[in-house]
């Protein structure tokens, strides 16, 4: 049964970043750097800051492997939630400790898949930089040994946007850190990661 929803995930997946992937660079011409750095096998954790709804888009046209997102419960609820379905999307209830969408995740990493993760947990709607990380992803990868890789997005969304930037880290494992200090890497990695794209941006 596992296997059946597995693979109707990935055929929603694959039949939904066909025909969206096109438009999704022509719409809003992202700049994607360093997607070579994604591992083409074994388990890993793509994490990065979260500024829009549409920021898991760029990161799934980086790479051809399925990237199966942890996405707030109530995308599940709405109207397009046969869309967030498809795509193979892990619900996450946030207003308790989900033990479901832990386990689902870990069930994907131990099948040597790839989880997308937002370590700030929300939207950033605020002023600050970067919010502060929980802990979900890197103790993910801790019980798993999967590689993290970060990236860093800045920029808007706009039509034929001149600067929507992603960049990718290098990928790294926990291997003997501390979860705060693998926490901590990861926030330093991604900030470092963003403040580039800034410094990259072409004077006015």
């Amino acid at each position: 049964m596992k296997k059946q929803k597995k693979k109707k995930s990935e055929f929603g997946y694959f039949f939904a970043k066909m025909f969206l992937g096109p438009l999704f660079k022509f719409f809003y011409h992202p700049k994607i750097i360093g997607k070579e750095v994604i591992p083409k096998e074994g388990p890993v954790i793509i994490c990065g800051n979260h500024l829009h709804i549409y920021d898991q888009c760029p990161i799934i046209i980086s790479t051809r492997r399925v990237i199966h997102y942890m996405a707030k419960k109530e995308y599940f609820d709405g109207k397009l939630s046969w869309f967030f379905k498809m795509v193979g999307c892990i619900p996450v209830d946030r207003s308790i400790k989900d033990e479901n969408a832990k386990q689902e995740a870990l069930q994907v990493l131990k099948n040597d898949g790839i989880i997308g993760i937002f370590p700030e947990g929300t939207r950033n709607k605020t002023k600050e930089f970067l919010l502060p990380f929980k802990y979900g992803a890197v103790s993910l990868a801790k019980k798993t040994n999967a590689t993290i890789v970060p990236f860093g997005l800045t920029g808007d969304y706009k039509f034929r946007s001149k600067n929507l930037t992603v960049r990718f880290g290098q990928p790294f494992k926990i291997k003997d850190m501390s979860l705060e200090e693998a926490n901590n890497k990861l926030y330093e990695e991604i900030k470092s990661l963003m403040e580039e794209n800034l410094r990259d941006l072409p004077d006015k």
